[in-house]
């Protein structure tokens, strides 16, 4: 397969270079988001089963109630990121200083081999400020 003047990392994204990343109607089985560009974007609820997010940029995403069931998210920059109510409990390669970084809450689920951060609210509500 040709990719022309596109690199590697855009053939999983259609003609749209991973900075342009989003799901469209693509599911995450259906498109590496591997090195996208996420930030700030809103994938509140998003089903993200699976995805491979190694290395994207979710810096400020809300990702309040979203699947990340099996998503690779070795080396994501999740900071900032709403993980409130998200589902994180097979993600792969999560790592403790990720969570820390990012906001959640008592609703977000965490493998057991992570413990929820001590800035979290306790509260169910979302782990936005205002």
């Amino acid at each position: 397969a040709g990719l022309g003047s596109a690199g590697p990392r855009d053939a999983s994204l259609g003609s749209a270079g991973p900075r342009d990343a989003s799901l469209g109607s693509a599911g995450p089985r259906d498109a590496s988001l591997g090195g996208a560009d996420l930030t700030g974007k809103d994938l509140s609820g998003a089903d993200l089963t699976g995805a491979s997010l190694r290395g994207a940029y979710l810096i400020g995403a809300d990702l309040s109630g979203a699947d990340l069931s099996v998503a690779d998210l070795t080396g994501a920059d999740v900071r900032g990121a709403d993980l409130s109510g998200a589902d994180l409990t097979s993600s792969i390669f999560l790592v403790q200083s990720q969570l820390d970084a990012a906001k959640g809450n008592r609703s977000t689920r965490l493998p057991p081999s992570l413990t929820r951060p001590r800035h979290w609210p306790l509260s169910a509500s979302s782990g936005h400020s205002g």
